[in-house]
C-alpha cells in the first residue's frame, strides 16, 4: 500500500503560489496609486498656473502694456509639445519603475490613481 498525499484543490495551489508575492503586489499597487493621485494633483496645479499666466498676459496685452507675437509662440511651442510629450512619458515611465521588483503592480496602481475621482 502506497501513501498518497491528500488531494488538494487547484485554488489552493494558486493561493500558495501567490502568497509569497502578495506583499510586493500590494505595496506596488498602493505606491502606484499614491503616485497617480499625486501626479494628477501636480498636473492640475500646473495647468491652473499656466491658465493664470495666460490670463495675466492677455490682461497686460489688452491694456497695451505688452505685445505678444502669438504665431511665434506657437511656432516655438509646437516642437516642444510634440517631442516632449512622447519623450516625457517614456522618461517618466523609466524613472518611476526603475529597480522596482513590483513594476507591474505599480504601473496598474499608477493608472488607477490617474483615473481616480479623488
Amino acid at each position: 500500500m502506497s501513501f498518497l498525499p491528500p488531494a488538494s484543490s487547484p485554488g489552493a495551489s494558486i493561493t500558495e503560489a501567490l502568497r509569497s508575492v502578495l506583499p510586493d503586489l500590494s505595496v506596488g499597487a498602493l505606491l502606484g496609486f499614491a503616485t497617480g493621485l499625486a501626479l494628477r494633483k501636480v498636473g492640475r496645479l500646473a495647468l491652473i498656473l499656466l491658465g493664470l499666466l495666460f490670463v495675466a498676459v492677455q490682461l497686460l496685452a489688452s491694456l497695451d502694456l505688452l505685445s505678444v507675437n502669438w504665431p511665434r509662440v506657437q511656432e516655438l511651442a509646437d516642437p516642444l509639445l510634440r517631442q516632449g510629450g512622447e519623450a516625457g512619458a517614456a522618461w517618466l515611465g523609466r524613472v518611476l519603475t526603475a529597480n522596482l521588483p513590483f513594476a507591474g503592480a505599480y504601473t496598474a496602481g499608477l493608472l488607477l490613481g490617474l483615473r481616480a475621482r479623488a
